[in-house]
């Protein structure tokens, strides 16, 4: 069965950097998109970054230039590098895999059908 571990959340100043890391077992990794998403109490689950099976990546506006998503098929691990963090970065991390699927882009299919972690938890603080 599909298994998502999330780690690497903890608490950080503004300013400071963390990297999320994601194990991925149960599937073939590399015919998976994955994506991170974010939620925070009361608010609606985020997309924050996706990256596709080819590659190709995509990312909210609010984390672009800071954040970097990554993938390493041989370790079977997806990654979140985020640098620059504030605390509206502040947030419940979950990592998602989902089959490709031609019709839909990545965060539709991620949203639609995905499997997700257990989530980690990333403060920041001012």
């Amino acid at each position: 069965r599909v298994q998502l571990v999330e780690s690497g959340g903890g608490s950080v100043q503004a300013g400071g950097s963390l990297r999320l890391s994601c194990a991925a077992s149960g599937y073939v990794f590399s015919s998976y998109c994955m994506g991170w998403f974010r939620q925070t109490p009361g608010k609606e689950r985020e997309g924050v970054a996706v990256i596709d099976t080819d590659g190709s990546t995509t990312y909210a506006d609010s984390v672009k230039g800071r954040f970097t998503i990554s993938k390493d098929n041989a370790e079977n691990t997806l990654y979140l590098q985020m640098n620059s963090l504030n605390p509206e970065d502040t947030a419940m991390y979950y990592c998602a895999a989902a089959p490709y699927e031609p019709r839909l882009t990545c965060i539709q299919a991620l949203r639609g059908f995905g499997y997700w972690g257990q989530g980690t938890q990333v403060t920041v603080s001012s």
